[in-house]
């Protein structure tokens, strides 16, 4: 896909990932769509991407609700006429052992983490099949792949969208020229971890954050990667971990 004037709608886009992702689009072009529910912080970012020349569209709101993810579809058709892409990265990792039961914190991980990816998916999907073409790109983790202390619910939400995203490409690709990407990155400098309650966590925690982890940015790179690959050409999956993580 050539990026220029391509339709990217990406969530979870004022901090982190998502906003890297959406400064190096933008950089090639694309014109974003930020979906959030800081719009505070979607405005500044908007104004950054502006400042280096940029495109970018501000849509406050919560993935959980199937209703503000139309509304950015529809917002994003009426400025720009389309969407051609889906970033789905929004996602919560409050870690802790099951025997805690916090039970509260597992629900919002199902809501956000798979609920919010099938919201995205369900939102773009009918545009793109219109357009017959484009690319989902759904952030899963390497948690997907492995279990690690306090991850039970987490590692499951992740493995569940890599399989999803699998689905979704053998449904989609073929038939409508729709590609799909898995994105599944180890440890990330990022502030997913200000969710985690779990004291016995936070400790275990202090000793990964010893190591070099990866950066937002290298993820972006990754995401550009994926998307800016020939049309005929699925990166299936993107497994990326620090070079010091086990």
């Amino acid at each position: 896909m050539n990026l220029e004037n391509k339709v990217i709608l990406v969530t979870g886009a004022s901090s982190g990932i998502g906003r890297a992702a959406a400064h190096k689009l933008a950089q090639h072009g694309a014109k974003m769509v930020l979906m959030a529910r800081s719009e505070d912080e979607l405005n500044e970012l908007k104004s950054n991407i502006e400042a280096n020349g940029g495109t970018a569209l501000v849509v406050a709101g919560d993935v959980t609700k199937m209703k503000d993810f139309e509304n950015a579809v529809s917002k994003a058709k009426l400025k720009f006429g389309t969407v051609n892409a889906l970033i789905n990265n929004a996602g919560l990792m409050p870690l802790s052992f099951v025997e805690k039961l916090k039970t509260d914190e597992w629900e919002k991980m199902v809501d956000v983490n798979i609920k919010g990816v099938l919201n995205g998916v369900a939102a773009v999907l009918p545009e793109l099949k219109a357009n017959k073409d484009g690319h989902i790109i759904n952030i899963s983790s390497m948690a997907a792949h492995r279990y690690f202390p306090g991850g039970a619910v987490y590692c499951a939400t992740k493995a569940a969208v890599k399989m999803f995203s699998e689905g979704l490409r053998q449904e989609l690709a073929p038939k409508y020229g729709i590609n799909v990407t898995s994105i599944e990155p180890g440890a990330v400098a990022t502030n997913l971890t200000d969710t985690i309650t779990d004291e016995d966590i936070m400790e275990k925690m202090k000793e990964m954050q010893q190591m070099d982890t990866l950066e937002a940015e290298d993820i972006a790179d990754a995401i550009y990667y994926a998307l800016s690959q020939p049309e005929r050409v699925n990166i299936n999956d993107v497994y990326l971990v620090p070079s010091e993580q086990q």
